[in-house]
């Protein structure tokens, strides 16, 4: 969870640290499949338990075991994992145990689940918390479930990280561009495997784009094994000199590259929120969503963004050029301030807290189960 930084690791941290926010005093047995060592910031009466240092291929028999032999030892209250993959293990504590179970669902793992035990495990759980309406949408279409059998539980960010600020010097200087000079970033993963990337909708639309702003620069942060391909795409479309794969970004940097960018694009279709997008607007800078994936919930139906339709490329074209042009009509889209205060207050951490606890005062009150 924090040795692997991907949006569902990063949303896992938040949950725990909610937790920890909201209830101290809380018993809590936090398991961790892919890290070696035990966060600084453990609860008072937290016990962390780690499965990174075995090998690949043993780490989910060893999770699973320590989970069920942890179950059988303290009968939790409550299991939650926010992972679909282990929920069919939750589904067979509560049978064996009687102990309920809440499976958070983030996007494409849980649009599609031709595995019939994690469709039992969602079926059986005593709530499904959907980071997105639209993840929620799509469950309950492919699940046949009922409204109430959801609570939904939108992604976080860190409000300390993530602030406006100048275009970074040695971030200009590494790419070699000018202050004034018009960028666009995405950020996301390089995976040859996924059914659709947003990144190359952008690069489809970046030869429009350069008409009319000649100098714009599209800037790439991640890393994967689709890099071969995006480098020959770049190269098949003469955009050398327009295009930067920043590759792996650390932490430290993210903000300052959310910062460089006057644009934050990311028209994609399988995202179930998309935690880069709250970065971005956190950081006050204007972003692109997709209409057909969480997205659209990430930016507010609009309210914090502007949303286009991924496949329709004049529609990318058109509404990435008025903002760089600010005639987008969203004025809250070049009000960095603003923006940002807007995005806090549904999205901060704060929020998100709030929301657990309820959640959780609600499980623990009496005759609630």
């Amino acid at each position: 969870m924090y040795g692997f930084k991907g949006g569902i690791q990063v949303y896992s941290s938040f949950v725990r640290r909610g937790l920890l926010t909201a209830f101290p005093e809380m018993r809590l047995q936090t398991f961790l499949k892919q890290d070696r060592d035990i966060p600084v910031d453990r609860g008072i009466h937290e016990q962390v338990h780690v499965t990174g240092h075995w090998p690949p291929r043993l780490q989910t028999p060893a999770f699973v075991s320590q989970l069920i032999g942890c179950a059988l030892a303290g009968r939790p209250d409550l299991i939650l994992t926010t992972h679909l993959n282990f929920a069919p293990a939750a589904h067979a504590l509560k049978q064996w145990l009687g102990i309920p179970y809440w499976v958070v669902a983030h996007g494409l793992e849980a649009w599609e689940i031709p595995q019939p035990s994690r469709r039992a495990a969602l079926v059986a759980a005593d709530a499904i918390l959907p980071v997105s309406p639209y993840t929620q949408t799509r469950l309950q279409q492919a699940l046949n479930l009922p409204e109430g059998h959801f609570q939904g539980l939108p992604n976080t960010f860190d409000p300390s990280q993530f602030q406006p600020g100048p275009k970074p010097d040695y971030l200009l200087s590494r790419y070699s561009l000018r202050p004034e000079q018009p960028l666009l970033l995405t950020v996301n993963r390089l995976v040859a495997s996924e059914p659709f990337r947003p990144y190359d909708q952008v690069l489809a639309a970046l030869p429009a784009l350069r008409q009319r702003f000649p100098d714009l620069h599209y800037v790439i942060a991640g890393k994967g094994d689709d890099r071969p391909r995006l480098e020959q795409s770049i190269h098949d479309r003469g955009l050398e000199d327009a295009v930067t794969l920043a590759g792996f970004v650390p932490d430290a940097e993210l903000p300052d590259h959310y910062n460089l960018a006057d644009v934050f694009v990311l028209p994609s279709k399988y995202e179930g929120f998309g935690i880069v997008f709250l970065e971005a607007l956190a950081c006050g800078r204007p972003a692109v969503g997709s209409l057909l994936d969480g997205g659209r919930d990430a930016l507010l139906g609009g309210e914090l963004g502007a949303l286009v339709n991924p496949d329709a490329l004049p529609d990318l074209v058109d509404t990435v050029a008025q903002i760089l042009q600010k005639t987008y009509p969203n004025p809250l889209l070049y009000n960095p301030a603003g923006l940002r205060q807007r995005t806090l207050a549904a999205f901060g951490f704060e929020t998100f807290t709030h929301t657990l606890r309820q959640y959780l005062d609600d499980f623990y009150a009496p005759g609630s189960h």
